[in-house]
């Protein structure tokens, strides 16, 4: 690893060693929590190129960054992805991961292992064919299923599976998403859904399902035993005596992560994002493009952004919109 100049830190003594990177914010689902059914995207002349972000991977790595996470939308539908991920696979990072809808990993699995990928974040919102189809507009459960098992065949160390639990639309899933995660030996998460982008398929404050709740449904199964370890990201994790396989629990609204936040994102139009919850950011894209052979004002700009990562994020859980961004312009 590139030694660093010095660790990122903000204003309330946080080490940001974590770096979220969309790729792109097209994606070939339309997931109703993450973004609306008849999209517009960004033009391609705003979305940062491949070089691009691999320019950003290095000079956060050379800022002490450790993880970075490849996302969207979803990022297998970017070409010339495998050469992002051969680049930054190069870095010496502690943690290469990427989040995918898992509809390309049956061709793509070994190619990204083969790459230096380190770990798959895959979603999977249901184990019923149409309620999936329902929940994606577009998915098709036996594509992902099937990618799933390509990316255990490829040999990831690490896999986990993330499902967005909503009330009344898969929260009756629970426990059979647990048991196709210990009969997989994946890892799970299950996520609150966000108040980013407005929609009009359910109504969020109905449809809220906390964490809370969930553990509840998986301790009529099973027993919790919180985990000793930290992932470096938002989810606490538990174990369950009779498996090797962990549960998580990424709970933005009941019980928020911000004191322990390490983590950045970069959008695919090259805004630095300091929280998902805010819309505190830098135009890093300027910034690139604007100093084509220095790398000095680029980290200069990264450092000073620290400044304006706030303490914490408000999420409401009556529905109301508090960012009006839609998830896939975020990155997950």
């Amino acid at each position: 690893m590139v030694s660093a100049i010095r660790p990122l830190k903000d204003r309330f003594g946080r080490t940001i060693n974590y770096v979220r990177l969309s790729v792109t914010d097209r994606c070939d689902f339309r997931c109703v929590y993450c973004m609306d059914e008849d999209m517009t995207f960004l033009p391609r002349q705003l979305v940062l190129t491949l070089e691009e972000i691999a320019r950003l991977a290095r000079n956060f790595t050379a800022l002490g960054t450790e993880k970075i996470r490849l996302t969207g939308g979803e990022p297998l539908v970017r070409r010339d992805i495998l050469d992002l991920v051969k680049e930054i696979g190069t870095l010496g990072l502690r943690d290469f991961a990427m989040t995918t809808n898992g509809s390309q990993l049956v061709d793509m699995a070994e190619p990204l292992r083969k790459a230096g990928l380190h770990r798959l974040n895959i979603s999977l919102d249901s184990l019923d064919a149409r309620k999936f189809a329902d929940i994606t507009r577009t998915g098709n459960l036996s594509k992902v299923l099937d990618g799933i098992d390509a990316a255990r065949d490829a040999g990831f160390p690490g896999i986990k599976l993330n499902t967005v639990v909503m009330k009344g639309r898969n929260d009756e899933e629970i426990p059979a998403l647990i048991e196709f995660a210990r009969q997989k030996r994946v890892d799970i998460s299950f996520i609150e859904e966000m108040p980013l982008g407005e929609i009009s398929e359910h109504d969020r404050g109905l449809a809220l399902f906390t964490s809370d709740e969930v553990k509840k449904v998986v301790r009529r199964h099973h027993v919790l035993l919180p985990a000793t370890e930290d992932s470096g990201g938002p989810a606490r994790y538990y174990r369950m005596p009779d498996s090797s396989i962990r549960v998580g629990f990424i709970s933005p609204h009941s019980h928020n992560f911000c004191a322990t936040c390490n983590r950045v994102r970069v959008t695919a139009d090259g805004r630095l994002l300091l929280c998902l919850g805010n819309e505190h950011s830098v135009d890093l894209r300027r910034v690139l493009r604007g100093n084509p052979d220095t790398e000095n004002r680029l980290r200069k700009t990264i450092i000073e952004a620290m400044e304006l990562k706030p303490e914490r994020h408000y999420f409401s859980t009556n529905g109301d919109v508090q960012i009006l961004r839609f998830m896939n312009m975020t990155g997950g």
